[in-house]
């Protein structure tokens, strides 16, 4: 199930589904240490004798934010009329505290007696053995403990704390877990369990009629009992409601204190643009780790995840942060890149949020043997590419004389050796999907706008020499790239080469989305006649021709694959992929009108985020629902990317 809302500060990531149940919690690190797991934490409402949990048919859901806000606001209705709720969820900007205000709405003419049940299903470390769950009798709340991770959890209704709670076993052997016991609105108290366990609590208050009162939920993580204690008396002197308040405060400051002009966009469309901007924020860790998903759901695919960090989705999500003007949430990502360079000046595959090495299905060697590097070479390539824009953004030259000789020059210095002597290409490495190893025309687009960014450094710091020779690598590569690239059988760019060890070639004529680098880095014009007639092809070939429609990534596309009707579905849209065509819509632009074509692909992005604004990596082509993760961080900063474009080009044409 995606994830509709996230919520989150850089340490602490707290996502929730459609029906309110928190599915993940990620402490200390943002995508590390899911101490969830996507368990569903249920919530139940007992009202006068009957009780349902919020994940049955019973209740209609419409989850949201507040405007410009990290604080949700989702509308929780009753079918049958009797009562509807407001969530309002949060995470503290500084502190690492979860909080949630429900308003109560009695919409009959008697008072209501209610009854709020609080389900907390946690495996921490993200393994169910060895973890306790106990009712604390001095804070009187219910902490769950394993080693140095605490989560305490404590609520507020009517004026008065928790109602009732339980302890107990989950999903081991026959028992199912303590949220069976909340079914008839009464708890079986029993203060402590160990192993596989869960809590619940109830929160209990009279509404009367036709009126309303507000509970509160709220969770404190910390590293040892004090913590989470202190982090409690500190919610109760401030107030869980004042806390709220002061959340929603800050998140509309953050995202506005980079004013944008609408110009032509509705404001729709620059509600996501800011929503964008505030859902990166959560999946970017304090530390400057920018994690590509935290939906754990996507374990039931290939028993991974996406919480990692690759450095060319960071570097092209830091890019476009910074060109919205918030270049300061995304320095440390620079800095780490440095800290993670290898002494040979690569970048690995990807990695976990605290630095060490992420999983990987690149080979070390090849099917006879012989050694190769198991990289992405796009990934090292466009972290100097995007410092670049960093740096001509910002101007902040002591910023870039700081990482000059640990990143941009070892980065350079590997990008010149690793080249294909005989074809002036870089030398064959995984593709951007990470599916398959050649040389490529988005990986060798990359290496010359990461040649080019060097060169540029080189020169801001008066090394004439240097930029000259890293100058030099970027031209032979634009060499390479018009050379072997470029088919003129096929008036167009290919997706890439496969070398053989005769100096000869096997041609990929395969249509693939990613082209659209050989304008975005540089290599060339947007209107140059061969980028128009590749795009243009890449339109034609990969525009999904159901309702949904959108672009796919590439003829034949296999990952979570719907139909082998490939005439009219290439492939499953992506969000990425649709707004690298109005990326070079907008940069071809001549004419308002030309501007106007592209605006149609980011209308269509609005028409397929979730009512919270949240966009997937792709959609099913037959009904547009979701597929894999949500939310993506390269989606939303694609859309923010594009949408500073469009401003930028808009203001030059009118």
């Amino acid at each position: 199930m995606p994830r509709h809302l996230a919520v989150g500060n850089g340490n602490l990531l707290v996502n929730i589904d459609k029906h309110m149940q928190i599915r993940d919690i990620y402490y200390p690190y943002v995508g590390q240490q899911n101490h969830v797991q996507g368990h569903a934490n249920k919530v139940g409402v007992w009202i006068n004798g009957s009780f349902s949990w919020l994940s049955s048919h019973d209740w209609e859901i419409m989850p949201a934010y507040h405007k410009d806000s990290l604080v949700t606001r989702s509308e929780v209705k009753k079918k049958d009329g009797t009562i509807s709720l407001i969530f309002e969820d949060g995470v503290h900007q500084r502190e690492n505290m979860f909080v949630r205000r429900i308003t109560i709405k009695n919409h009959n003419e008697e008072q209501a007696e209610v009854r709020l049940f609080f389900h907390q299903d946690l495996n921490i470390y993200e393994t169910e053995v060895g973890d306790t769950a106990y009712y604390e009798p001095d804070s009187k709340t219910v902490i769950h403990y394993k080693k140095n991770r605490y989560f305490l959890f404590n609520g507020l209704m009517d004026g008065s704390g928790i109602h009732q709670f339980t302890t107990g076993i989950k999903r081991f052997q026959s028992a199912e877990g303590t949220w069976r016991d909340a079914e008839d609105g009464i708890l079986n108290i029993n203060p402590i369990a160990q192993g596989s366990v869960d809590s619940t609590f109830s929160l209990k208050g009279l509404v009367p009629a036709n009126g309303e009162v507000q509970a509160f939920y709220w969770m404190t993580a910390g590293r040892n009992r004090n913590d989470v204690l202190g982090l409690n008396d500190y919610m109760i002197e401030i107030g869980p409601s004042l806390t709220v308040d002061k959340i929603d405060v800050y998140w509309r400051r953050w995202v506005n204190k980079a004013p944008i002009g609408h110009g032509g966009l509705e404001q729709e469309l620059i509600d996501l643009y800011k929503r964008s901007l505030l859902i990166i924020r959560t999946q970017t860790n304090e530390n400057g780790y920018i994690m590509a998903a935290n939906d754990s759901d996507i374990q039931q695919y290939n028993r991974d995840h996406y919480s990692y960090m690759w450095p060319r989705d960071g570097a092209l999500v830091a890019a476009a942060v910074t060109k919205a003007g918030f270049h300061g949430m995304v320095k440390n990502f620079y800095r780490r890149c440095s800290d993670l360079l290898t002494k040979e000046g690569f970048l690995h595959h990807k990695y976990n949020p605290d630095g060490s090495i992420g999983s990987s299905w690149h080979p070390f060697v090849d099917s006879q043997g012989v050694r190769q590097l198991a990289i992405q070479e796009d990934e090292t390539a466009l972290v100097l590419w995007a410092f670049w824009q960093h740096y001509e953004e910002t101007g902040d030259i002591e910023f870039a004389q700081s990482l000059y000789r640990s990143l941009v020059r070892p980065s350079a210095r590997f990008l010149l050796s690793f080249m294909n002597d005989h074809l002036d290409l870089p030398q064959p490495s995984y593709d951007l999907w990470e599916e398959r190893r050649g040389i490529f025309s988005f990986t060798s687009a990359a290496v010359y706008g990461g040649l080019m960014a060097a060169c540029s450094f080189a020169s801001l710091f008066g090394e004439d020499d240097r930029a000259l020779r890293y100058k030099r690598g970027a031209e032979r590569v634009k060499k390479g790239i018009e050379q072997h690239l470029f088919d003129p059988a096929q008036n167009r760019f290919i997706r890439g080469i496969y070398p053989n060890s005769d100096g000869s070639y096997i041609k990929d004529i395969t249509m693939e989305s990613s082209m659209y680098a050989l304008f975005a880095f540089g290599v060339f014009d947007p209107s140059d006649e061969r980028v128009r007639s590749t795009m243009e092809a890449i339109e034609s070939e990969l525009t999904v021709k159901t309702e949904v429609g959108g672009l796919a990534r590439y003829f034949n596309d296999y990952y979570f694959q719907q139909t082998h009707d490939l005439r009219r579905v290439p492939g499953n849209p992506w969000i990425i992929c649709t707004l690298w065509l109005a990326k070079w819509k907008i940069a071809a632009a001549k004419t308002p009108e030309d501007l106007h074509e592209a605006k149609k692909w980011l209308n269509w992005t609005h028409s397929h985020s979730f009512s919270t604004g949240v966009l997937p990596e792709q959609m099913n082509p037959l009904n547009g629902s979701p597929l894999s993760v949500a939310p993506l961080t390269w989606s939303h900063a694609t859309f923010v990317d594009v949408v500073q474009d469009y401003l930028v080009k808009e203001r030059k044409l009118f």
